[in-house]
């Protein structure tokens, strides 16, 4: 029996490489899943990294997001980060 592999999701890992860039996050990149959460468990995303991650998000995605969009929910995982992404692209 062999093993299935799955791709990985492209549009995750580059906004999983926009959040540790904007973060300054420490380690290697692979220990944040989907499922790894950001607010409120990752220190530097406080306020000003929420407008700092949003601005790189904007710019790397060429998309403006408004404030009546942004939700704290989105921003729970690397995952909700990403599918928050994927609806606007």
């Amino acid at each position: 029996m062999s093993e299935v592999s799955i791709a990985p999701d492209p549009l995750f890992q580059t906004v999983r490489k926009v959040i540790i860039e904007t973060l300054d996050l420490p380690g290697p990149a692979q220990r944040f899943t989907p499922e790894s959460g950001l607010f409120g468990e990752i220190p530097e995303l406080d306020s000003m990294g929420v407008v700092l991650l949003l601005t790189a998000l904007e710019d790397r995605f060429d998309i403006q997001l408004s404030d009546d969009e942004i939700d704290a929910e989105w921003f729970a995982t690397f995952g909700t980060v990403t599918e928050f992404i994927r609806v606007r692209t």
